[in-house]
This record gives structure tokens, sequence and C-alpha cells, in this order.
């Protein structure tokens, strides 16, 4: 097993990219879930109880990171040295700005379910366009500050698509 210092990738056994297979994810995580359950340490005592219970959690952790597309992302471009830092870094590209008060206009006009699932699909459609853009600068052009500004307007996006949700089922209600 990998030590508890590996990153995500080591510890599932899948290449360091963006691209992942979900099936795989899910099948590994299942793998290390058994090979790690603190109830196959009881006869080994309590000190390899709480080892177990260690591994199991870091796997868990990792597995939210791996699975999760945004979060993957952000993993990557950490660990290839361009943080985040979505507290201190708001910068964004000008027609991401305009894009965004759009929409925040749509969203306050919005009168009813059908307008408002009109704004989700077209948040939904820039999302996967995002998605496809980062998987591009992560995998292919190995272009890690450019993936992180990316990164950074999706978290806008996913935000947003939040923010709709939350007025659909008020809507709904």
């Amino acid at each position: 097993m990998p030590s508890l210092q590996s990153n995500d990738f080591e510890l599932f056994d899948v290449p360091v990219q963006f691209a992942q297979d979900s099936a795989a994810l899910d099948a590994r995580w299942k793998e290390l879930q058994r090979e790690a359950h603190p109830d196959k340490f009881v006869a080994q005592g309590g000190a390899a109880q709480r080892l177990a219970m260690q591994w199991s959690v870091r796997i868990n952790e990792a597995y939210q990171r791996l699975k999760n597309p945004m979060k993957r992302a952000m993993y990557l471009c950490e660990l290839h040295g361009a943080p985040i830092e979505a507290e201190s870094n708001t910068a964004m590209p000008p027609d991401f700005l305009v894009q965004q008060m759009q929409w925040r206009e749509a969203l306050e006009e919005a009168d009813g379910i059908e307008n408002l699932e009109e704004i989700a699909s077209e948040a939904s459609t820039i999302k996967r366009e995002k998605l496809s853009k980062i998987e591009q600068l992560l995998d292919r052009e190995k272009n890690f500050p450019a993936a992180a500004q990316q990164v950074r307007s999706l978290m806008f996006i996913e935000r947003f698509g939040s923010e709709i949700d939350a007025r659909i089922d008020a809507q709904g209600q």
C-alpha cells in the first residue's frame, strides 16, 4: 500500500491527469476501503485499528477529491505549483465578468420556472465547456496557471448554478 503521504493519484494508482474513469475510481475506492477497514485489524490491537482508521479517512478524502471534477482540477493545479487562491485571486477576464453580470440580471428578472430553467441550461452548457477547456489545459497543454484561472471561473459558475437551483426549488414550493 502507498504511504499516507502519497498524493491522491498514487494512492488510487491512477494517472496524474484530469481525465479519469469514474467506474475505475469507484472500484478502487471500494478495494482500498476493504483493505483498510478497521474491523480487519481487531486482533492486532488498538494502534493497528487507529492506523486503519487514518487510512480509511485518507482514502475517503482522496476519493472525494478525485471524483469531483472541480476538486480534481484544483488539486492538479496545486500539485503543479499553480494554487487556485480563490479568496485572494479574484481577477477574471472582462468577457467573463460581463457574462456574470448578464446572468445575474437575467436571474433577477426571471419570472417563472421556464426562465430559470433556460438560465440553468445556459450555465450548464458553459460549465461543460469550462470543464473541457480545463481538461485540455491540464492534460494536453500542461498549462497549470491557465487551468487555475479557468477553475476560478468554474467556481463562480458552480455557485451561480446553486443559486439558480435554489430559485427553482423556491418556485416549486
